[in-house]
């Protein structure tokens, strides 16, 4: 099937290309209602996309827009896709027509794959693909004269982990007493990629969609992950996932949830981020516009965006790493809200 890409797309891959030069990392968690896109870019100018949202425009124009118009960038340097869901995955034939593409990162066919995304996905146009391994490092442009040390790496794929050694992880022997096991997911969120950021001082975890009994293994008998600053909350806040002895091992600072207005945000997962001694904030994509909204939503300054599809405006949340990764800042351009954290 051919797309044609809408002019005003063309206008601003064309014009957008207002590169930032003060050495500091900047991601953005873009609204796919419900989905994944998290857009990451490097000191360097790199782009780094983990998911790619729903099929259809919507999803991948709004992308493309964040890319364009916010981040100043014309091309993904780097696709991850965390696993074959269509919230995940979806966007990224369509995106293909949109942006160039460069490297796809993602599982790869094997065997047992639970869900397949077709011929169209792995058809799409790109410069290159590659099946991720745990503990493989996506190689990112660096420049050591003056920037802090910056490393991307795969911690899971296909529920095989980094061996405890490739990570220097430390044992974590006591924190197997607090799991309670859950049914079995035996659909693709298990076989989720987890990718862990470095820059400097700061981390950020993001899980896919990890399930419940799988987390276990990232965090007993060693915490392969260690303590971050920014946790994405795993699987949108369903309580199928984010363990809490995740939370209590990886000891967050700042929880952001992309969340649907309908999907995720679920009270076992709201009570447990609150009640975690290390997170000061929690950001949400969308206010929880369930019944149980009332007392299942952060502050409202703290969410992008507060209506259902049919009035969203697909607003975005925005964290910037100072150049010494020693601080990083929360915007909410919607809200207005801002607040800058220091590095653990």
């Amino acid at each position: 099937m051919r797309f044609f890409v809408p002019l005003v797309m063309l206008i601003i891959c064309k014009f957008a290309v207002a590169d930032k030069t003060n050495d500091q990392l900047d991601i953005y968690w873009i609204d796919v209602e419900g989905g994944g896109a998290t857009l990451m870019v490097t000191p360097q100018n790199e782009t780094i996309l983990i998911d790619t949202g729903n099929p259809g425009l919507r999803d991948a124009n709004r992308i493309v827009k964040v890319l364009t118009e916010v981040a100043g960038q014309t091309q993904i340097d780097h696709l991850i896709v965390t696993h074959y869901h269509r919230d995940h995955y979806g966007g990224a034939e369509m995106l293909s027509t949109l942006v160039s593409i460069g490297h796809v990162w993602d599982n790869g066919k094997f065997d047992g794959m639970p869900d397949n995304p077709g011929q169209a996905y792995f058809n799409f146009r790109c410069k290159q693909r590659h099946v991720l391994q745990p503990g493989d490092v996506v190689p990112l442009k660096v420049d050591s004269s003056h920037q802090q040390p910056l490393q991307l790496q795969c911690l899971v794929a296909r529920k095989e982990f980094v061996s405890p050694e490739k990570v220097n992880a430390r044992p974590n022997p006591d924190i197997e007493k607090l799991h309670k096991p859950k049914e079995r997911d035996g659909s693709d969120n298990a076989n989720s990629i987890v990718m862990l950021l470095k820059f400097g001082d700061f981390e950020f975890f993001d899980a896919g969609d990890l399930t419940w009994n799988q987390e276990l293994k990232l965090v007993s008998p060693f915490n392969l992950v260690g303590e971050v600053d920014v946790y994405q909350v795993t699987h949108h806040g369903l309580d199928s996932s984010n363990n809490p002895i995740v939370l209590t091992s990886l000891k967050p600072k700042v929880a952001i949830m992309n969340n649907g207005h309908e999907k995720g945000c679920l009270p076992e997962v709201f009570a447990n981020l609150s009640t975690t001694d290390s997170i000061e904030s929690i950001y949400q994509l969308h206010k929880n516009l369930r019944p149980d909204g009332d007392v299942n939503n952060t502050q409202s300054e703290r969410i992008a965006n507060h209506h259902s599809p049919d009035e969203c405006n697909g607003n975005y949340v925005h964290l910037s790493v100072a150049a010494d990764s020693q601080s990083y800042t929360v915007h909410i351009p919607a809200t207005k809200h801002q607040q800058t954290f220091a590095t653990k």
